[in-house]
């Protein structure tokens, strides 16, 4: 089990776009599942592999482990029983989105402590292959629709901040900054 240090904006490879992964060989599959290792210890639901600093089109998400931060959102079970669904995602793209939206308040790992309300498609459908080279396709609704878009949209350089007001990205990425600076200035012991 490995967890990996999280990229947090502002950084430039947030903004990078991912490439295809052409072939899946073991260090993928191991990738994916450091990453899901990583996703866990941070209680997030769903990463993206460039939030690990890796620019290749994969994601990995659970929308069915008892996440605290979740849990107080409504959004998962809740019923402290930490069973989970893992999903692993290669080269996922969005082949059909609901005309009807939902709203939802989004953070994301790589913006620690931010939250935003976010309008995206209520339910989409998703083709990828999985970590057996098997080509799939889902259909998700709900908080893992959400959740799905958002690690996509990872991968095209674009992040839960890109979708809100100026004004409120701007007060986003002024607080991120700010912490980033002062986490340079007194070192990694300091976590306010």
């Amino acid at each position: 089990m490995t967890v990996l240090p999280i990229v947090i904006a502002p950084d430039p490879r947030l903004k990078q776009k991912s490439e295809p992964v052409k072939e899946i060989t073991p260090q993928i599959r191991d990738l994916m599942e450091d990453m899901l290792d990583t996703m866990y210890a941070s209680n997030g639901i769903g990463l993206a592999a460039v939030q690990v600093g890796i620019l290749k089109r994969i994601i990995v998400v659970d929308t069915e482990w008892d996440s605290p931060r979740y849990r107080e959102e409504g959004g998962v079970r809740g019923d402290g029983v930490g069973k989970s669904n893992p999903i692993r995602m290669i080269n996922p793209e969005i082949i059909e989105a609901s005309p009807q939206q939902r709203a939802y308040n989004e953070g994301c790992l790589s913006f620690p402590g931010q939250y935003s309300e976010v309008e995206r498609p209520d339910n989409v459908t998703i083709r990828y292959m999985d970590e057996h080279g098997k080509e799939q396709t889902l259909h998700a609704e709900g908080l893992l629709a959400t959740c799905l878009q958002h690690e996509i949209d990872h991968m095209d350089g674009i992040v839960f901040v890109d979708h809100i007001s100026r004004l409120k990205r701007d007060m986003i990425m002024k607080k991120l900054k700010k912490a980033k600076d002062h986490h340079h200035v007194h070192g990694d012991h300091c976590h306010h």
